[in-house]
């Protein structure tokens, strides 16, 4: 076979078997050793779980392949135990091959392969229900005795807040146009225009300290008018922007 074809079936391979389990492709040397036709061990053509995990360990693709294929059906068959999901399940079971290519050099052939990868899917799946436990529902119309709160608050500013902020809008509108103009131009440009002082003070032709003093005495006839409104706290009602409506509910 021309080394061309070779190397085209090669990938190939490669990629069947990272479709397989998810994992990453391995190097370059490893996927140019390796030979689908060759025996595993010795010419063995029944290599044990053992066997195989010590050429997967050294980079054969075929090995792992293999062990993915033997223990495919009992791993997901565990998770399925487990989890109760067979989505989820399999998806825990593609994880936990997945964790176990990239850690087989943590294998030190003490105990079955085997076991091994089934531990690995087994944490997989614990870690999944440790998960969700901790996602628990709250439900907003049944109250407990528990020391916490949920606030439901609402993004949407209602029909009476809409109109109250255009009401103040016109009484704002009203009040600065009585300001002198001397004070009202200083406090639009810093204020309502927000530009900082030295070129509020260039555009009137003021000094930076003459600009100062006619935005304080400006801000103080605001607070005057504004005052005959709502009383003492006039201003700070006026121009405070509505807080949302909020429902706290004790969970």
């Amino acid at each position: 076979m021309p080394s061309s074809s070779r190397e085209a079936a090669n990938l190939q391979e490669t990629a069947d078997v990272e479709q397989l389990w998810g994992g990453p492709r391995l190097s370059a040397e490893c996927i140019d050793n390796y030979n689908p036709a060759a025996p595993l061990v010795g010419g063995s053509a029944h290599p044990s779980d053992e066997e195989l995990a010590f050429l997967a360990q050294g980079g054969d693709i075929h090995a792992f392949t293999e062990l993915v294929q033997r223990h495919f059906a009992t791993c997901l068959k565990r998770a399925r135990f487990m989890l109760r999901n067979p989505s989820d399940a399999e998806d825990e079971v593609q994880n936990a091959f997945a964790k176990a290519f990239q850690n087989l050099d943590k294998f030190r052939f003490k105990g079955p392969f085997a076991a091994w990868l089934c531990r690995i899917v087994q944490n997989q799946c614990l870690m999944l229900m440790r998960e969700r436990r901790q996602a628990a529902f709250v439900y907003v119309d049944v109250r407990t005795d528990k020391n916490s709160r949920l606030e439901l608050i609402d993004q949407v500013p209602d029909q009476e807040n809409e109109l109250g902020g255009r009401q103040v809008n016109k009484i704002l509108r009203r009040e600065i146009s009585c300001v002198p103009p001397l004070m009202r131009n200083v406090m639009l440009l810093r204020d309502i225009e927000g530009l900082p002082m030295p070129e509020v003070a260039a555009r009137l032709g003021l000094s930076i300290p003459a600009a100062k003093s006619r935005l304080m005495r400006a801000r103080r006839e605001m607070r005057v008018r504004l005052t005959k409104h709502c009383g003492q706290t006039g201003p700070r009602v006026l121009i405070a922007k509505a807080i949302y409506h909020k429902a706290e509910y004790t969970y």
